[in-house]
């Protein structure tokens, strides 16, 4: 359905820490004009809250496999979220 929002919730594991991912997937999300945010985990994995237009946040999924020159990504985990996250834009979080 055209129009159709999603809003999902991405953990990615690998080599993603240390070699921009964060500062990346701000601005592929952002290009993609996607909503949320992005931080680093303890365990050394990022976590990105995605949300927007189905097609825009597929293609962003796709691209998070890929991640930045460096990255070596080994995992991508996607959780469906129901309610849609309110924030406008995409930033880093701490």
């Amino acid at each position: 359905m055209a129009g159709h929002r999603r809003n999902v919730q991405a953990r990615v594991y690998g080599n993603v820490q240390g070699v921009g991912f964060r500062a990346w997937a701000r601005d592929e999300a952002t290009g993609l004009g996607l909503s949320g945010w992005v931080c680093n985990e303890a365990d050394g994995s990022v976590t990105a809250q995605i949300a927007g237009l189905e097609e825009a946040v597929s293609t962003m999924i796709e691209r998070l496999w890929k991640g930045p020159a460096g990255a070596s990504v080994s995992k991508v985990d996607v959780e469906e979220l129901v309610a849609e996250n309110a924030s406008v834009g995409f930033r880093v979080v701490a």
